[in-house]
């Protein structure tokens, strides 16, 4: 039989062991362990998923190696002790028992206690920024004792052990992204001047007797991998030529592959990255060290889709590709892969909302913004409706696309009205390049309402259309509507609405003010430099993007600064003259900027019109979600969507 992935489904070997395809389930800390890193049996359900999904090697997230500073995050997994060796047993054999090879990362956060709790040790004095930012001295960490790093290395090879004990098959040290490893190799954050300090033969001192003390206690032969960020992406930090290097000694130290990722905690746009960076973006480095080396390289780093994870593998530029957002955007990635039908895999957007916005910094377990399962394996379930029902979804964006997908899988009959193309709000905010990810979601679900056959109506549904005998249930999912002001000139011809802009609508005008500096209004304020024009944006709020996921602010603001795009906080917009506007702080103080186009960007109002009518006017159960109830995200759209289509 012909596969559509011919590199991406043939077996593949790290060490003696063989794995099934290409595909490595990159390691992701998910906040579902028990407070004490035992394993919970809400992480054994995630995993088990994970494994039934088709994917040949599953890396379990890293685990601490011991109690006293190597713990990063909230219920993080431990190996720490041999009381943690049951749960990992049982969480290992469910992997395996699931058709996947089992892998478990081991780790020490160094400098990047997320938790903030002392001590805080790492091999210089340098603070993570953003704990800086949030406990202020106390994220100073303490320099290592060369007594307190042989314990470390011992503990590393313990852990180990452990591992080996519970049935993992191969076992990978997190030498990337800024932790305690990292701390070492980086000069930017090693600053010592002892035998661990100074030249490159130094730096890797730590690393190398980790493996040295875990070889020891493994044996030679045990698959032992090893994660390195090809660059960490600080100026004066580690780059891809002392990368090569380290790895060409790993290479004759035993270890079995590489693992290549990039960016630390300080730089995270390139460890998580979001939708404004390039797909593939630390494949590159992946490339050169697997033309430096000869043992097995896995590429990661955004390969969303297959199309690419395909490319690498034949082009040479990794013999594995490491998935970690695209496997909880959809844990039966892999399996659609190699069916041939990638036009059924939920693409991960890089949206950065359930896997690190509303989870890794509020302290909650992981979800994903377009899988509502992810987290809640064995609760969401989809399962077939006791009573088949009519059902008929108004509005064809996010949230009613979604509604109508499951709901027509429960099996129910389902018709949906879009008075527009299908994709709703998805039409305008794909339109930025740096948004294109945007663009495979929504094909996606147009996808699904054609394979499920869902009844589409392109017109704008009205109350009286329903009276009561052709549908059992409506939802309505018709969006919000943008806020209006009401100042002098919000009417001139010069004014318009983001949303006119990004569907190329209204483009008019050199100078343009653009007024609201959250999310929407910087996208449309890129968007609109990127085509030449002078743009100045103005924000009420002492900053802008307060409402952005953090990987987005931080990509967004160095566009912005490229792209020369004027920034005015603490003003509001007071009038709108022919050629102008003015705009006004707290102080009373008045400003007038040039302007022949203005972008109004101040947030949206939910629709309740029409659920309150069709609730009052007709017999239908009537239920409404996403922003015609509250404003929010693709995330609100789709968790809302599902939620409640389960339940119909």
């Amino acid at each position: 039989m012909n596969c559509m992935y011919p590199k991406l489904s043939e077996p593949g070997r790290i060490g003696n062991l063989v794995i099934k395809n290409r595909v490595v389930k990159a390691p992701q800390s998910t906040g579902m362990s028990n407070i004490d890193g035992s394993v919970s049996e809400r992480l054994v359900r995630h995993y088990r998923e994970l494994a039934r999904g088709g994917t040949g090697l599953i890396v379990v997230e890293y685990a601490f190696v011991d109690n006293i500073a190597s713990k990063s995050a909230h219920c993080q997994l431990g190996i720490s002790n041999v009381e943690h060796i049951p749960g990992l047993a049982w969480l290992a054999d469910v992997i395996k028992d699931n058709g996947a090879r089992a892998a478990i990362q081991i780790e020490h956060c160094g400098r990047q206690k997320f938790l903030g709790a002392p001590p805080i040790k790492s091999a210089s004095a340098i603070a993570w920024p953003a704990l800086m930012q949030r406990v202020g001295r106390n994220a100073i960490p303490e320099p290592l004792t060369i007594d307190e790093i042989l314990e470390i290395e011992e503990a590393f090879g313990q852990a180990a052990l452990r591992a080996v004990m519970a049935g993992f098959e191969l076992i990978e040290i997190h030498g990337a992204h800024g932790y305690l490893i990292t701390n070492f190799l980086s000069p930017h954050t090693n600053k010592r001047d002892d035998m661990y300090g100074g030249s490159l033969e130094n730096r890797m001192r730590f690393l190398l007797e980790i493996v040295n003390n875990i070889r020891g206690k493994i044996g030679p032969n045990f698959p032992l991998t090893v994660r390195l960020s090809g660059s960490d992406y600080e100026p004066d930090g580690f780059g891809i030529e002392e990368t090569i290097q380290v790895c060409k000694v790993l290479e004759t130290r035993g270890i079995d592959a590489i693992h290549v990722s990039g960016g630390d905690h300080h730089q995270m746009i390139h460890q998580v990255s979001p939708m404004a960076v390039n797909r593939g973006h630390n494949v590159w480095a992946a490339e050169a060290i697997k033309k430096a080396i000869s043992i097995p390289v896995i590429a990661s780093g955004s390969i969303t889709m297959p199309d690419y994870a395909e490319e690498i593998i034949a082009t040479g530029k990794g013999d594995f590709v490491g998935l970690g957002r695209p496997l909880w955007a959809d844990q039966y990635w892999t399996k659609k892969a190699i069916a041939g039908h990638p036009e059924d895999i939920r693409p991960c957007i890089r949206c950065n909302e359930g896997c690190l916005e509303r989870t890794f910094f509020r302290f909650r377990a992981v979800t994903c913004g377009v899988n509502p399962t992810i987290g809640r394996e064995g609760d969401l379930q989809i399962t077939p409706a006791e009573k088949p029902k009519r059902v008929v979804v108004i509005g064809g964006g996010p949230g009613g696309m979604e509604a109508a997908r499951v709901c027509a899988m429960r099996g129910h009959k389902v018709t949906l009205y879009e008075k527009r193309k299908l994709g709703g709000v998805l039409n305008e905010a794909s339109v930025p390049e740096f948004k294109s990810d945007i663009r495979f979601f929504q094909q996606y679900l147009m996808t699904q309402m054609k394979k499920l056959k869902v009844g589409i109506i392109e017109k704008q549904a009205k109350v009286d259309m329903f009276d009561g005998t052709n549908y059992d249930v409506a939802i309505v999912a018709i969006g919000a509507k943008p806020s209006k002001l009401t100042i002098p000139g919000i009417d001139r011809a010069m004014v318009y609405e983001a949303v006119d802009i990004l569907n190329n609508s209204r483009n008019e005008g050199e100078n343009v003010v653009v007024i609201g500096g959250g999310l929407v209004g910087s996208e449309v304020a890129m968007f609109l430099s990127e085509q030449g024009k002078n743009v100045t944006v103005v924000e009420m709020l002492d900053e802008i993007m307060r409402d952005c996921a953090v990987t987005d602010k931080i990509a967004y603001s160095e566009r912005i600064a490229d792209d020369r795009i004027k920034i005015i906080t603490s003003y509001k917009l007071d009038e709108i003259r022919e050629h102008s506007v003015i705009i006004v702080d707290k102080a009373g103080r008045r400003c007038e900027l040039e302007a022949d186009m203005v972008v109004m960007a101040v947030g949206y109002s939910a629709q309740h019109e029409l659920y309150s009518q069709l609730k009052k006017e007709t017999e239908m159960e009537v239920y409404a979600i996403g922003d015609c109830v509250v404003p929010g995200k693709i995330y609100d759209a789709i968790h809302t969507a599902y939620k409640m289509a389960i339940q119909i």
